[in-house]
């Protein structure tokens, strides 16, 4: 029986080969044009940031962290761990990771948070797309890292791809949690008022749900962060050229220091994202 089904496997590899042909042959130009923006953009981005001092730059991310938490201790900390990545030598792959964790989760909020509040609206449109969620964040990212690669050419701009299919299910579904968990009370409250649906959306669903989409912002982000080395094996900049070289050549020193890089970068990252703990009443 399992030799008979083996011998008559349906080619879904097949399709897919037929379906990525078809794009390569008839809309090369559109994803010529993709690849242009997109690349430009992160290298537009890597470069603004590059002008900027790497002291002068640390002081303002340690002013945007006190500005958002109001906590010495995680300016300290902060200012620290950059140090830190500027002494190890890996400031500039820093910067090019940052450029690219940035402008892929920028993507990851314009395309999830929609899709996350239309689903939280039409529970039918969530039970079409949940399985396609799941597939993006189960199946091994080497497998829709070839497509992008095929479509997109070697560079930046299939990481970039990539990062977001592997990253964008985070934020859909946390909207979709926070926008569908209103209390039925405060939605009835707004409609008592007179509210139109925008004014719902808008005063009443996304200000309760913020804290759970900033939830999925930071897992989105934390989720571009683990895709740096395995955006590096397409020709994408960054903390994971280093790691790949290191693996290579099977050194251990310089692995474990753009790896600390990449650590490091992570917990700035979630730290500053994070929403601040309201302050306790006297």
């Amino acid at each position: 029986m399992i030799d008979w089904l083996a011998s008559n496997k349906i080619p879904l590899g097949r399709w897919l080969q037929y379906f990525i042909d078809y794009l390569t042959n008839h809309g090369q130009a559109f994803f010529d044009v993709v690849a242009l923006v997109l690349g430009a953009t992160i290298d537009g981005l890597t470069h603004l940031l590059m002008l900027v001092p790497a002291l002068v730059l640390i002081a303002l991310i340690a002013g945007l962290a006190w500005f958002m938490h109001r906590s010495a201790w995680l300016v300290v900390f902060v200012v620290l761990s950059l140090l830190l990545v500027a002494n190890l030598g890996y400031w500039e792959a820093t910067i090019e990771t940052l450029s690219l964790v940035t402008c892929s989760t920028i993507v990851c909020i314009l395309i999830g948070v929609p899709i996350g509040i239309l689903a939280a609206h039409r529970p039918w449109l969530y039970i079409g797309i949940r399985p396609v969620l799941d597939l993006m964040q189960t199946i091994p990212t080497f497998v829709y890292l070839i497509p992008t690669l095929v479509l997109f050419g070697l560079g930046t701009v299939p990481g970039l791809i990539s990062t977001v299919i592997f990253a964008i299910p985070a934020p859909i579904r946390l909207t979709h949690l926070g926008v569908s968990s209103v209390p039925k009370q405060l939605y009835e409250a707004g409609l008592a008022f007179g509210a139109t649906r925008r004014q719902l959306l808008f005063k009443v669903e996304l200000p309760h749900a913020l804290p759970t989409i900033m939830a999925g912002v930071t897992q989105c982000i934390m989720l571009s962060l683990s895709m740096v080395v395995i955006s590096a094996l397409v020709g994408a900049g960054g903390l994971g050229k280093p790691v790949v070289r290191a693996l290579n050549t099977v050194n251990i020193s310089m692995g474990f220091e753009a790896g600390l890089a990449i650590v490091i970068l992570a917990i700035v990252l979630d730290r500053l994202c994070k929403r601040p703990a309201p302050a306790k009443r006297k």
